[in-house]
């Protein structure tokens, strides 16, 4: 029996494929449990509209982390730390500062997460922190670490 796998089942199918199974797995488990339903000409047409909505919502958040990442590079982000001689930090600035730093002053939302940031900055001056906003986009956001008074 043909079948549409509506959730990935581990060693049988992925989410969307269309498979040939034993008709009794297929209809006292798959079926039964919500994880497949019966690959009828109806259901097929279902499942073709939806990863056409799916690739459209994809190429949608592309376009958005595209225009998300020319704004960034436009953008300077200042952090004020306190610092010792020779513009050495205090501790370090992590990428949470700036991604509170970016909401407050800009009012834009990037999880911390999303920056490349190991150690954190530990001196004065301009830094470029890679960011990733989508699995083929990266921006570069320039953060400035000025000395609190």
């Amino acid at each position: 029996m043909k079948v549409i796998f509506l959730k990935d089942v581990k060693g049988k199918g992925k989410k969307g494929e269309v498979k040939n199974v034993a008709d009794g797995y297929a209809h006292n488990f798959l079926i039964k449990n919500g994880y497949a339903v019966e690959a009828t000409p109806g259901n097929k047409k279902t499942l073709d509209v939806q990863k056409k909505k799916e690739a459209e919502l994809a190429q949608q958040e592309l376009e958005e982390a595209k225009k998300l990442k020319e704004t960034l590079e436009q953008l300077t982000v200042e952090v004020k730390a306190k610092s010792g001689e020779g513009g050495r930090l205090f501790g370090s600035v992590t990428t949470k500062q700036v991604a509170e730093e970016l909401k407050k002053t800009h009012n834009i939302k990037i999880d911390k997460r999303k920056m490349d940031l190991p150690d954190g900055i530990r001196a004065l001056g301009y830094t470029n922190v890679p960011v990733k906003l989508h699995n083929e986009v990266s921006a570069t956001l320039k953060v400035h670490v000025v000395e609190e008074k």
